[in-house]
């Protein structure tokens, strides 16, 4: 008869232990769904960058803005990647302190997210700005 692979279990000393475990996969679904977002958005602004090229070649015209959309989208289709992975390292983090009874609220790593989206999101803006007066 074959053993399973698994580790044994402590006994269950705390009966919401299934539904913290769900939670946090659930979280991390929410994570995975941001990530897969965010990367599909940067995937769209640099090609809408490489069509807005095009278009303007075809015109028989020179396009006039830095080509600064590739670069932010390439950064947006990163920050999702890196999202993703720290959304898979929290998970583990939390699954590990649910199992040792010892969870601790995340803290630095959602203020770095929201610092770093709030600075994507002014840059963007800079950007729409920039474009809009050098084409306008």
């Amino acid at each position: 008869m074959l053993q399973s692979s698994r580790k044994p279990v402590a006994e269950n000393t705390n009966p919401n232990r299934a539904r913290d475990h769900l939670a946090n996969e659930r979280t991390f679904l929410a994570w995975v769904r941001t990530a897969i977002a965010v990367v599909v958005f940067g995937f769209a602004i640099g090609r809408f960058a490489i069509a807005m090229r095009q278009l303007t070649e075809v015109q028989g015209q020179a396009l006039r803005t830095a080509g600064l959309s590739v670069w932010l989208g390439m950064s947006s289709i990163l920050g999702g990647v890196v999202m993703v992975t720290a959304g898979l390292l929290r998970y583990r983090k939390t699954r590990d302190q649910l199992d040792a009874g010892t969870f601790q609220p995340a803290g630095v790593v959602l203020d770095l997210i929201t610092i770093l989206t709030v600075l994507f999101g002014l840059v963007l803006a800079g950007y729409l700005i920039y474009t809009e007066k050098s084409l306008g």
